[in-house]
């Protein structure tokens, strides 16, 4: 929280290179399934949180933009190709999973059904396994180190050990 109450919410992009703060209410939080937002994402659909009402700085870095239509631009890392925003007339949504504490936001609406991948609703249907459990068949990820940057604002970045 802030001085005066207000929530804040921080993230950035996978390198590093671009990091912000929200301060204040996030608005509503959606996923999209257009094709846009599909090929956008590089992933099945998109999950965007509205900032709208709320106070958004960009603490390191900005995004490099990409005008997707006549109505909106896409918000990216240039660096690492991170997606970070959708923004239209109407306000500027970020991608939830670039947020520090992304299961604090849950979408309550999804959008652009009309392009809905067949086979989206049973994904939850799939076997699941832990990373790890793959260890067997991928033996590179008994060493390995992740370079992404952490869930919280550094000082510097990348640490001085891995430039």
């Amino acid at each position: 929280m802030s001085l005066d109450n207000r929530p804040v919410y921080t993230g950035g992009c996978q390198c590093g290179a671009v990091r912000f703060r929200i301060e204040g209410a996030l608005g509503d939080a959606s996923v999209c399934h257009c094709r846009m937002c599909q090929k956008a994402s590089g992933n099945f659909y998109l999950p965007l949180v509205s900032v709208r009402g709320a106070k958004l700085d960009w603490t390191r870095g900005e995004p490099k933009r990409f005008r997707s239509s006549n109505a909106a631009w896409r918000g990216f890392c240039a660096d690492c190709g991170t997606p970070l925003t959708f923004e239209a007339p109407d306000g500027i949504a970020l991608a939830i999973a670039a947020f520090d504490d992304p299961e604090e936001i849950a979408p309550t609406i999804q959008w652009g059904i009309e392009a809905k991948l067949p086979y989206v609703d049973h994904i939850h249907e799939l076997p699941g396994e832990d990373t790890m459990a793959d260890i067997s068949s991928s033996s590179y990820l008994a060493d390995l180190v992740s370079y992404q940057h952490p869930d919280h604002d550094t000082e510097q970045w990348p640490p001085e050990e891995r430039s």
